[in-house]
């Protein structure tokens, strides 16, 4: 539901969703938003790059029963990620040398001749 919105647009939206979570992942994208003004960034030219709910760690607690007796329960947390882009993509800047491209066989080459079993100094002079 909110992947295909702006962050903006999300922002506004989210608090009349109706869905618990929704007041949760707001004030997420209102911090995604914030950092990214804060890096210099337009929030027009904003847009999401990816959104995940991952799981996380888990609490374990008791509640009383009867008899004395303690019932456990598990308090489940969530990982929250937003990851905002912007619209406009710089334009790939193509960088020339002025080095020759060297030949790919030469360099086997050399890479061959340094394998051989290396002669000591003693036994090339007899």
């Amino acid at each position: 539901m909110v992947k295909k919105l702006s962050p903006r647009q999300a922002f506004e939206a989210l608090p009349f969703s109706g869905k618990r979570a929704g007041e949760i992942l707001r004030k997420v994208i209102g911090s995604a938003m914030a950092n990214a003004r804060q890096k210099g960034m337009k929030e027009d030219e904003l847009i999401f790059k990816e959104i995940q709910v991952t799981e996380g760690p888990r609490l374990k607690r008791f509640r009383a029963g009867a008899r004395g007796m303690a019932k456990p329960y598990k308090k489940r947390l969530s990982h929250v990620r937003v990851v905002l882009t912007t619209k406009v993509q710089s334009p790939k800047t193509e960088v020339q040398s002025d080095k020759p491209i060297e030949n790919k066989q030469e360099e086997k080459e050399i890479k061959k001749e340094g394998k051989g079993k290396r002669k000591s100094p003693e036994a090339s002079s007899e």
